[in-house]
C-alpha cells in the first residue's frame, strides 16, 4: 500500500517536474529576432514618438529580450516621409507613420489616419478593432505589400498656428498652409495652398514665410515644436482631425518570419501604445494650452460658415474621390455608414454630458 501510494507521488512529481523543465528548454530554443523600426517623428514629441517607443520596450518585456526592435527618430536613416516606402522595400522592418502621408499613391490611404469630418478618437477605434477598418485596411495594404496596426491616436486635434485672423472663407484664399492628408484636397477647393511638412519642418518654414499658417497635433505637440513663436492666432476646432490614428506598417515577409508568441507579444503592444498616447494626450494637452495662452496665444473659433463651406467642400471631394478611387469608394462606403451611427449615437450619451459639463464650468 506504502509503495503504491509512493510510486504514485514519485510519478506526479516527475510530472511535474517535466512540465516546469520544459518551458525552459523551449525558452533556450526561442529565436532571438532584431527588427529597425524606422519613424516619421523626431523625439521631441514624447507622445507620438514615445508611444511607439514604448511598444518597442514592451515587446522586449514580453519576450523576455528575445525580440528587440530599435527605434529610429525621423531623419536617421531614411527622410520621414519616406517610411512606408522603406518597409514596402524591406530596408526595414518596420515604420512609424501617418498613412495619410501617402495620398498621392491612393486617396485611400487617409483612412487609417483620418478623414476630415470623420470620427472621433472613440469612434475611430471602435471602426479599427471592431468595425471592420483593420480588416479593410489591412486588405488596402496588401496590395501595397505591407501589413498595418494602429499604434497611437491623438484624439481631436487643434486646427493650428496662424498670421492672420480667419474670418470668413476669403480669407483663406491664397494661404500657404501646412495641413496633412485629405485636409489639403478639401481645403484647396477653397483656395488654399496645401503644404505637406514633416515636423521637423514647420518651425523654420513658419518662420520664413515659405508658409502662413501651419497645423500639427495639439498644444503639447505644437508647444514642443514652437509655433506659438512664430503665428499667436491658434484655431480650433480641428475639423480635418477629430481623431488621428498613427500606424505600424510592417513587412509582411518580417512578420510572417516571427514566432506566434512574438507576433503577437507585438499586437498586444501596438494596442497598448495606442491607448496610451491618447492618455498622454488628455493628461498633457490641458497643461500646455493654458502654458500657450498665458505666453500670447488667442484662441478662436473657426466660425461656423467657413465651417460649413468646409464640410460641403469634403463631401463634394469624397464623392469624387469614389469615382477615381475603387479602393477609396470600397472603404468609404461601410465607413460612411459607421460614421453616422457613432454621430448619432453620440447625440443621446457623451456630447449631452460634455456639453453641460462645460457649461458649468463656464
Amino acid at each position: 500500500m506504502q509503495r503504491r501510494k509512493f510510486v504514485t507521488h514519485a510519478g506526479l512529481v516527475g510530472g511535474i517536474a517535466s512540465t516546469l523543465a520544459a518551458p525552459a528548454i523551449a525558452q533556450s530554443s526561442r529565436p532571438e529576432i532584431r527588427w529597425r523600426l524606422a519613424s516619421s517623428y523626431p523625439k521631441s514629441l514624447d507622445t507620438i514618438y514615445g508611444a511607439v517607443d514604448n511598444m518597442c520596450k514592451r515587446v522586449a518585456e514580453l519576450t523576455d529580450n528575445r525580440f528587440k526592435i530599435s527605434m529610429h527618430p525621423a531623419g536617421e536613416l531614411m527622410p520621414a516621409l519616406q517610411v512606408f516606402d522603406a518597409v514596402q522595400g524591406g530596408s526595414v522592418e518596420a515604420g512609424h507613420s501617418a498613412s495619410y502621408f501617402y495620398i498621392g499613391k491612393d486617396p485611400a490611404f487617409g483612412f487609417a489616419t483620418a478623414l476630415p469630418f470623420g470620427l472621433n478618437a472613440r469612434g475611430q477605434n471602435a471602426w479599427m478593432y471592431l468595425g471592420g477598418g483593420q480588416e479593410l485596411m489591412n486588405e488596402f495594404f496588401s496590395n501595397y505589400g505591407v501589413q498595418h496596426l494602429p499604434v497611437g491616436n491623438t484624439g481631436a486635434q487643434m486646427a493650428g498656428w496662424y498670421r492672420k485672423e480667419i474670418k470668413t472663407v476669403e480669407d483663406l484664399k491664397g494661404l500657404k498652409f501646412r495641413v496633412g492628408g485629405l485636409a489639403g484636397m478639401v481645403l484647396s477647393k477653397l483656395g488654399v495652398v496645401p503644404q505637406q511638412l514633416a515636423a521637423g519642418d514647420l518651425y523654420p518654414a513658419l518662420e520664413k514665410g515659405v508658409i502662413d499658417a501651419a497645423e500639427f497635433v495639439g498644444p503639447a505637440d505644437d508647444e514642443h515644436l514652437g509655433l506659438h513663436k512664430v503665428a499667436k492666432y491658434y484655431y480650433y476646432p480641428g475639423w480635418w482631425e477629430g481623431a488621428a490614428t498613427l500606424s505600424l506598417f510592417i513587412n509582411p515577409k518580417a512578420m510572417a518570419a516571427l514566432p506566434p508568441d512574438y507576433a503577437a507579444a507585438l499586437r498586444v503592444a501596438a494596442a497598448e501604445a495606442n491607448q496610451w498616447s491618447t492618455a498622454k494626450y488628455d493628461v498633457t494637452n490641458p497643461q500646455a494650452l493654458r502654458r500657450l495662452v498665458a505666453g500670447g496665444a488667442q484662441l478662436r473659433r473657426f466660425p461656423t460658415p467657413v465651417l460649413n463651406m468646409c464640410s460641403t467642400a469634403a463631401t463634394e471631394l469624397y464623392a469624387e474621390l469614389s469615382e477615381k478611387s475603387p479602393a477609396f469608394k470600397k472603404i468609404y462606403t461601410p465607413w460612411s455608414k459607421f460614421r453616422d451611427e457613432q454621430v448619432m449615437w453620440s447625440q443621446f450619451c457623451e456630447m449631452p454630458f460634455d456639453n453641460y459639463m462645460a457649461s458649468r464650468k463656464a
